[in-house]
């Protein structure tokens, strides 16, 4: 296929490093298609053989972001005339029709169950988040009627999508195979734990710091807290002596990490979005030969049990936590087992080489 079929990502809140959108969509298409990114708040240029349109924007706050930089997106995709169209974020869902005026194709990548995530916010009166969930699930299926395909990231989202367009492709956000070499097994430790990612109460941050006094063990944290409160408390917790914080650090900082650690933790609470979500975390230590310490849901047993990659845990109970990372240190010819099982499941499964050639064919379908 030549470089003929042009095919342009539009997004309004991430990033033009955004892992998902351009180090694997867009860079692994790039050598076949003709791919552009429209993106706000960076430098207009190529880059990797993609090419980066952008523009200057406010996207903190939600209404200016949800009708001015809206509005910018489109008019900078409409000067790239692609012949797909691939929206990332619910609130250009309303670029459809303007879009497909051109004669494009446009579809939909979502990223996350929204309807969902909305029921997580805790903050807002129940009652409350019901309607709001209810009335963008409404208009969510309204609007996947008139895409001409959509994406999403696990089987329980391209499910709900199904009920509104046939027109649906589970592409999962698995690991880049560059990203992760062989590790050095010598190099990993059974007491060395790690948590990488957003250190919210919801994902259980709290429960694997209080374990830790339990245990003679070390946890590594890389990521940002999004409540100081939490954090203070923890940071003032007898069990903090433990803890190396490393705060927000880039990639080459965490593959140091996980070249230490045995175990990685992903013992997120069972809300219904992280219930039934793929945590990209969880792959990346797969990925890095790392055991993993997970929620007890029976979507992470089915990723997890059949290998023997890891061990399952209530993940608000501090005790449960606590005695299984203490089977962790115990039994550490197991542990460098289940790290080199998860490994060898990455390998073979878990990897984005396997989702690029089914996102190259569902182009190419669209575009025959």
């Amino acid at each position: 296929m030549s470089k003929s079929l042009r095919i342009c990502h539009l997004t309004s809140v991430h990033h033009d490093g955004d892992i998902r959108i351009f180090h694997k969509m867009a860079k692994t298409m790039a050598g076949e298609f003709e791919v552009h990114i429209v993106v706000p708040n960076t430098q207009t240029r190529i880059q990797d053989s993609v090419h980066i349109h952008s523009f200057e924007a406010n996207t903190t706050q939600r209404r200016t972001r949800m009708r001015q930089t809206v509005d910018r997106v489109l008019k900078e995709a409409l000067g790239v005339t692609a012949d797909i169209y691939q929206l990332h974020d619910p609130e250009l869902l309303r670029l459809v029709k303007p879009l497909q005026a051109t004669g494009a194709k446009v579809i939909f990548d979502s990223h996350e169950d929204v309807p969902k995530q909305i029921m997580d916010k805790y903050w807002i009166p129940w009652l409350f988040r019901k309607l709001i969930s209810l009335v963008y699930t409404l208009y969510e299926m309204r609007k996947s009627r008139q895409l001409d395909g959509i994406i999403s990231v696990t089987p329980s989202i391209c499910a709900r999508f199904r009920k509104a367009n046939p027109k649906v492709v589970l592409i999962q956000n698995f690991p880049l195979p560059d990203e992760f070499p062989l590790p050095n097994w010598s190099l990993k430790k059974a007491n060395q734990f790690c948590y990488i990612g957003g250190l919210y109460a919801s994902r259980g941050i709290k429960e694997v710091v209080l374990a830790m006094k339990e245990v003679d063990a070390h946890l590594h944290l890389a990521g940002s807290f999004d409540d100081p409160i939490l954090q203070a408390e923890l940071e003032a917790n007898s069990a903090w002596h433990k803890v190396t914080y490393h705060g927000q650090v880039g990639r080459p900082q965490i593959q140091e990490i996980l070249q230490k650690c045995a175990v990685g933790i992903v013992t997120l609470h069972p809300t219904p979005s992280y219930k039934e979500a793929y945590p990209i975390k969880m792959f990346e230590y797969m990925a890095a030969g790392c055991a993993v310490l997970a929620s007890d849901f029976p979507l992470y047993r089915s990723l997890l049990q059949e290998e023997n990659c890891g061990r399952f845990v209530d993940p608000e109970d501090v005790q449960e936590i606590a005695h299984a990372i203490h089977d962790f240190i115990a039994k550490p010819n197991q542990t460098m087992a289940m790290g080199k099982a998860a490994r060898k499941r990455f390998e073979n499964q878990y990897n984005w080489q396997q989702e690029a050639l089914k996102l190259r064919d569902f182009y190419l379908d669209l575009h025959a």
